[in-house]
């Protein structure tokens, strides 16, 4: 491999990790690797690749925070696998797409296992770099708005940097995403893998774990259930929702276009706790109380993307709105608790 001091590397392109990829009278199919593929968004986007007849999914995930459950539809389909595999182990598969998904995303399952979430951040990168490598598959990372720490700057655009505390108890994740992303950028220009870099906002909808300790997984299990919604204080802090159906599209349009990223990808209508509060009562238990808690340390005071990048790049923007889609998660959380709506 020559190498003439600047970054440029002369390397051979990987085979294609099908020889029927190009062949003259039988294309295979696409195959798409989802690691963290039984979890909240990963199942989601299970269910828009699965559409597409033309590719075969394959999802890769521990359990740790997903559930087979979310795949439940697929299980026994031609096109689709299932592997239970921890990421951070390295991973043996012939495929042309990675979507990186696997994580611990929601501060209870981080802080229960710091040391796993570094691990699977860290080396769990490395190895879907390393596989990359070795098939030539492009490689989409899901970062996280959490590399901006709490921000400095409002709404947070690609270009910030980010203000985040290195030794707090949620730095493995932050931090954690942030090491993520440098290694996709060493692996690009280093030995030339096509990246891709999401940097999610706050996403919500169906199947989102019901004790994840999320904001709205709290408010419309605590409304179901007939309990006060609890906002933790100041209740002015902020956020912005983006419902899993626009988040799924957007990380296809990144995936299938030219751009490497980071791109944001969320919702810019920013609320408050108290006003999510307020639409969670209105909407689902008008009879709750509200009432307020003592806060997390590192809790960002406040969230918006700004998604000009998005828009410009990708054609994307959010469709749903908070007010549809709360209703479409009580649903889904009603099932789940069989917990039905008082006439």
């Amino acid at each position: 491999m020559a190498s003439n001091g600047n970054n440029h590397v002369s390397t051979k392109p990987p085979p294609e990790p099908s020889p029927l990829r190009k062949a003259k009278f039988f294309q295979a199919n696409m195959r798409i690797l989802v690691t963290g593929g039984a979890g909240f968004i990963g199942s989601h986007l299970v269910d828009k690749l699965m559409q597409n007849e033309k590719n075969e999914v394959i999802v890769v995930d521990n359990y740790f925070t997903g559930s087979k459950d979310n795949l439940k539809q697929w299980i026994g389909h031609p096109r689709f696998e299932l592997i239970r595999h921890d990421v951070t182990e390295p991973l043996l598969v012939e495929v042309d797409q990675i979507y990186h998904l696997a994580c611990p995303a929601s501060p209870i399952f981080y802080k229960y296992n710091p040391v796993k979430t570094i691990k699977t951040n860290v080396i769990g990168t490395l190895n879907m770099l390393g596989l990359a490598k070795r098939t030539g598959a492009r490689i989409l990372l899901t970062s996280t708005s959490e590399v901006y720490g709490d921000p400095l700057m409002h709404p947070q655009d690609e270009t910030y940097w980010g203000n985040v505390n290195p030794i707090g108890v949620r730095s493995c994740y932050d931090e954690g995403k942030r090491v993520a992303e440098t290694l996709m950028f060493d692996y690009h220009r280093q030995h030339g893998i096509e990246i891709r870099i999401a940097r999610i906002f706050n996403t919500y909808g169906p199947r989102m774990n019901i004790d994840d300790g999320r904001v709205v997984s709290n408010f419309i299990a605590q409304a179901i259930r007939d309990e006060p919604l609890t906002v933790q204080l100041p209740g002015t802090q902020t956020r912005s929702f983006c419902y899993v159906s626009d988040m799924v599209d957007g990380l296809i349009r990144l995936m299938e276009g030219d751009n490497t990223g980071p791109i944001n990808i969320g919702n810019p209508g920013e609320f408050t706790m108290l006003e999510l509060a307020e639409n969670v009562k209105e909407l689902i238990n008008p009879d709750v109380k509200i009432i307020t808690v003592e806060n997390t340390p590192d809790d960002p005071r406040q969230r918006k993307p700004d998604i000009t990048k998005a828009k410009e790049l990708l054609g994307w923007e959010p469709k749903v709105k908070l007010r549809d889609g709360l209703p479409l998660m009580e649903e889904d959380f009603r099932g789940r608790l069989g917990i039905s709506r008082k006439k």
